[in-house]
């Protein structure tokens, strides 16, 4: 429910001097989007450049009280399929620095990780990426 698109991997505006895990800003419809790379913040290194790597364009929930847009880099995304939440297993093991990582369920096809999208951004981050008082609006753009 809070992904809004995948798209292929897109070229994106490299932020010199971003925090780790923030990779730049892709121009999705028009807006500048924030993005960031999952496999840096969870393995230490970046996604692996492959057709099945895609950018999740997802909806996060600002503590402000407001969802802004927020690009995620994930590798193996072939395809879109639902699970309920009850589907859904904690695992028993917690991580202070993947507290992103939710619990898992079971599926023919493998094993399915939830990652809870509005534990993504550590609060230096989330401060980075939107500022308090920065407004996303159409008239942002990126060159690609």
């Amino acid at each position: 429910r809070d992904v809004t698109e995948v798209l292929p991997l897109l070229s994106v505006k490299t932020l010199p001097g971003a925090p780790t895990g923030v990779v730049g800003l892709i121009n999705y419809r028009g807006l500048a989007v924030p993005a960031l790379d999952l496999a840096i913040l969870a393995l230490g290194r970046p996604a692996a450049r492959r057709v099945s790597t895609r950018i999740l364009v997802v909806n996060y929930p600002h503590p402000d009280g407001r969802e802004r847009l927020l690009g995620v880099i994930v590798e193996r995304a072939t395809e879109m399929i639902a699970k309920e939440p009850g589907d859904f297993r904690p695992i028993g093991i917690t991580s202070p620095s993947a507290r992103y990582l939710g619990p898992v369920a079971q599926d023919p096809r493998g094993m399915i990780q939830r990652v809870d999208v509005g534990a993504l951004l550590t609060d230096e981050l989330r401060a980075a990426l939107y500022p308090d008082g920065a407004d996303v609006s159409p008239a942002v753009a990126v060159a690609s």
